[in-house]
């Protein structure tokens, strides 16, 4: 069996993110096991799982590198050659993504699309049934995933007509001027500045998040400006939202989040109305569906 050469990345993680990587690996290898995957039953097994030689041939690699990887040694593994490792180690696209952070690679792009169709039938069944209110379900990086008519109609957009990668709060508030132009809120960019950077807390060192980030900064010199001015950081909440309409003209309505338990970091979005003024904005809204 030809063993696979193991080109150095550009990308070196931190000597604890390696601690985190080969517990990790460790943890993966010894939840397997061997007879399911078709491994001979040679000698006695002193602990569960594989073997770190059993995981090196699977992933046709050298027995000492990857015991190296395991001890969290200078070992700075391709994407190719991880990508192997997460596979002899049966990870799943989600565990795969953590492996990839971990090592300070870039995970597949594979598991970006998994999650894009990960909303079910129930979840979009769900937010129609929410109508008239308006209701959207996003990620903690303010990516929507998920939105109902009433939504598109309440920010002008239509999502199924914006690319997947544009599909972001705060992206379309600084590039999209029907979008922009529907929120009455005048501290809104600065608002957003703290609510990214308390998130990305939780991410540092992810190439996805900080991808993100250099979208913004390339839409607008005023977010990136404000990033490095101002280090306020905010949670999102409740709180009464402003907006502007070319018939309706003026109303506000009462923003609402709801995290999904077991807890994943999405979160849904349901705007409620306060007043007559609200209840009539969202009848209309819903009315232009038959129109």
């Amino acid at each position: 069996m030809t063993v696979m050469q193991q080109p150095e990345a550009l990308v070196i993680a931190p000597d604890n993110s390696r601690k985190q990587l080969g517990a990790f690996l460790r943890s993966r290898r010894e939840s397997l096991d061997p007879q399911r995957l078709g491994l001979p039953r040679v000698g006695r097994r002193r602990t569960p799982g594989l073997r770190r030689e059993e995981v090196a041939m699977l992933a046709e690699v050298g027995v000492t590198w990857y015991t190296w990887l395991e001890q969290g040694r200078e070992v700075n593994p391709s994407e190719s050659v991880l990508l192997n490792v997460a596979n002899a180690l049966q990870c799943s696209p989600l565990e795969t993504r953590h492996l990839f952070v971990l090592a300070g690679l870039t995970p597949p792009e594979t598991y970006q699309g998994m999650v894009c169709e990960g909303i079910s039938p129930g979840t979009r069944q769900m937010l129609d049934s929410l109508m008239p209110q308006p209701a959207s379900i996003q990620r903690p990086n303010f990516d929507i995933v998920a939105w109902n008519d009433s939504f598109c109609r309440l920010m002008g957009v239509d999502f199924t007509a914006i690319p997947e990668e544009d599909r972001n709060c705060i992206y379309l508030y600084l590039t999209c001027e029907a979008w922009r132009s529907r929120i009455a809120t005048p501290t809104v960019l600065p608002t957003f500045v703290s609510y990214f950077r308390a998130a990305m807390a939780e991410h540092r060192g992810d190439p996805a998040w900080e991808n993100k980030l250099a979208r913004f900064f390339a839409a607008s010199p005023e977010f990136e400006n404000l990033w490095h001015q101002q280090y306020d950081v905010r949670g999102v909440e409740n709180q009464v939202k402003h907006f502007n309409h070319p018939q309706l003209g003026h109303f506000t309505l009462q923003q609402m989040y709801w995290y999904s338990a077991p807890r994943n970091g999405s979160r849904l979005l349901v705007y409620l109305p306060m007043d007559d003024a609200g209840r009539e904005a969202l009848a209309w809204l819903d009315k232009q569906g038959d129109a």
